[in-house]
């Protein structure tokens, strides 16, 4: 009797079990914590995504790495359906998030953390927005109402993510205490509702920086607002970052997969090339002193091998050694070629031993080997762009054994992704400062502190009272010094061999004229300085944030790509012009997915209107500058 009941009571168990939708969430599984966590968790991209948002748009367009595509005006329809595809489900959780808590509140069951809860999915939510907008430009205002979303103008939306930054910033209860296990859904701040603060103050402060060009009065009183007192980012311990995993999954490192090499961008190298006068001798240990060259060596010079339809002031040239002088961050984010017993040396793709080939050859008109080069202990950056049959003939130029790459500790899914860090905070002090806005610390102050506080990251504070009053020159005619402003000459001379004959000689090389700023007048004010720094200092991190720079200010120079065979999809870059700077030059914006145009052919409609101009790569966004 007692075995039958048992088994009677089990049966109607299993029957009531049966009839309970197994895929359903009941009230308790359905909260706002989840979909956070969820929409923070899902935007640090799976290599899906990752390796074309990230690294074949975000960090080509903005000069990170050396690649073509984008930089060169090229767009695939595929990549950016998956970018927009995703990052709309992303805005679309932490909608729900907000749905869901301020459902609890109406319904009288909100627990003592479900306000703020709303408060940090709006300040997520904003930053989401701005990510989309920076990249398509105008987007939907809310994208979760279960009918297609009205598309407005980028004026609106960034007016919207202010507004709702610094309401949610002050609504949020900062003394409010969680339990441990609850932290552990905020992969970023773990419910630090300080934090979510200052993060959302200095997010308003990046903003508001963004309207500086077309829309001054807001950009001013709203940075000045979000910085009154000391309420944004300050230290590493209250950046934006979340730590990344191994595996397949959305925590993977967004710089992981193989098959990219990334490497040195010749904007990048341009701009650490002799920056804060730090000699190479004293960065490096004995091993290296053999190759070290002297000061003004500018290389090898192969006419008929390297590019020189560009205005990138080292382009022609191959540097067949490491350079006297560099700021001491290069070393540590893109490591030597042949540098075997680096532990950050990076020698992907696994599969095949290029990374570790250094020796590559020169072709003639034959296609034999006209000369081989030795790329081992060298530093070099190819420029992007068409090098027709220079390119052909070049094995050395972009091959994983010959070029500066990224270091390993960024390729193996186990840093911590940043997303908002100290140094921009003080960058974007500096230049409100220099501006002439209200600030709470002088320009300089500012500056030498992103300066400080990016050398920490680096583990490079050694370096750092020399270079913080080098008045040397980089390759594009700009200091570290804040109080030296003096504007380099037009040229300066450099000594090189010709290539093919060994034959000494000297040059005049052009400081670059950046035609996109002051009219290309202008090269070392402080401005100029500021954005070098944080350039630098974004990278690998911040590659979009790079790119919007660029895009608003026209800093720091950017080289426009070879044209040693016209490039089809920059038609204004020609024959006659590329010693000039212009925004046509340069993308300005990813194209709307086809898929928008098929779906929602309303909205796409509404979305080219507001967006005042062609639904295309080179449509500068209405905060860019023009």
């Amino acid at each position: 009797m007692i075995l039958a009941t048992a088994m009677l009571w089990s049966s109607c168990k299993k029957f009531e079990e049966i009839n309970v939708d197994p895929v359903s969430a009941n009230e308790d599984q359905v909260q706002p914590e989840y979909f956070i966590n969820g929409s923070i968790t899902a935007a640090q991209q799976d290599p899906d995504v990752a390796e074309r948002a990230f690294v074949l748009y975000w960090k080509t367009a903005g000069h990170q790495q050396s690649n073509g595509g984008i930089s060169s005006g090229a767009y695939n329809d595929g990549w950016s359906s998956i970018y927009y595809n995703q990052i709309s489900a992303w805005i679309t959780s932490a909608n729900t998030a907000i749905e869901i808590a301020n459902k609890q509140i109406a319904e009288g069951k909100a627990k003592p953390h479900t306000n703020n809860l709303i408060q940090i999915a709006r300040i997520w939510r904003g930053y989401l927005m701005s990510e989309m907008s920076d990249n398509f430009g105008p987007i939907p205002m809310i994208a979760s109402q279960g009918t297609n979303p009205e598309f407005v103008e980028v004026k609106m939306i960034y007016y919207y993510i202010l507004s709702e930054l610094k309401d949610a910033g002050s609504k949020l209860d900062v003394a409010l205490k969680n339990k441990e296990e609850f932290a552990d859904l905020d992969p970023s701040y773990r419910y630090n509702y300080k934090n979510w603060k200052t993060y959302a103050n200095s997010m308003r402060m990046r903003l508001a920086m963004r309207l500086s060009e077309v829309d001054e009065n807001k950009a001013k009183a709203e940075f000045e607002d979000a910085a009154t007192g000391s309420d944004f980012i300050t230290n590493m311990d209250q950046a934006f970052k979340v730590q990344e995993k191994p595996g397949w999954n959305a925590l993977a490192g967004v710089m992981s997969r193989e098959w990219n090499p990334q490497f040195i961008s010749a904007t990048l190298n341009n701009l650490y090339l002799g920056l804060g006068g730090v000699k190479s001798a004293d960065q490096l240990d004995a091993s290296y002193q053999p190759y070290i060259k002297s000061e003004g060596w500018l290389g090898l010079k192969y006419d008929d091998h390297f590019t020189s339809k560009t205005n990138n002031p080292s382009a022609g040239y191959w540097f067949d050694g490491l350079p006297y002088s560099i700021d001491p961050r290069a070393y540590k984010t893109f490591i030597i070629p042949g540098d075997f017993e680096n532990a950050n040396f990076n020698a992907y793709p696994s599969w095949t031993n290029d990374a570790k080939t250094t020796k590559r050859n020169l072709l003639n008109s034959s296609n034999e080997t006209l000369k081989t080069i030795e790329a081992k202990y060298t530093w070099n950056a190819s420029n992007t762009g068409n090098w027709d049959v220079k390119g052909a003939r070049n094995l050395v130029r972009a091959y994983e054994g010959t070029i500066p790459r990224l270091s390993n500790q960024f390729r193996t899914s186990a840093s911590t992704r940043i997303f908002f860090a100290p140094w921009e905070t003080y960058f974007l002090l500096a230049e409100a400062a220099e501006r002439g806005w209200n600030t709470p610390m002088s320009g300089k102050a500012a500056y030498e502190a992103g300066i400080r506080s990016n050398f920490e990251y680096w583990g490079v504070t050694g370096n750092l009272g020399a270079y913080l009053s080098s008045s040397d020159f980089n390759r594009v005619g700009t200091s570290v010094n804040w109080d030296h402003t003096a504007e380099p000459a037009a040229s300066h001379t450099m000594s090189f061999k010709n290539g093919y004959t060994d034959v000494a000689g000297t040059t005049a090389v052009l400081y670059p004229k950046n035609d996109l700023y002051k009219n290309g007048t202008v090269k070392n004010d402080h401005l100029t300085k500021i954005i070098t720094q944080k350039f630098i200092a974004q990278t690998p991190w911040l590659p979009l944030e790079g790119w919007n720079d660029q895009r608003r200010l026209g800093l720091p120079f950017f080289e426009n790509p070879a044209i040693e065979k016209s490039l089809p999809d920059l038609p204004a870059l020609t024959d006659a012009n590329y010693m000039t700077s212009n925004v046509s030059f340069f993308p300005q914006r990813l194209r709307y997915p086809s898929n928008l145009r098929i779906t929602n052919s309303k909205g796409y409609e509404q979305a080219v209107t507001a967006l005042k101009g062609a639904d295309a790569v080179l449509t500068p966004l209405w905060w860019a500058k023009k």
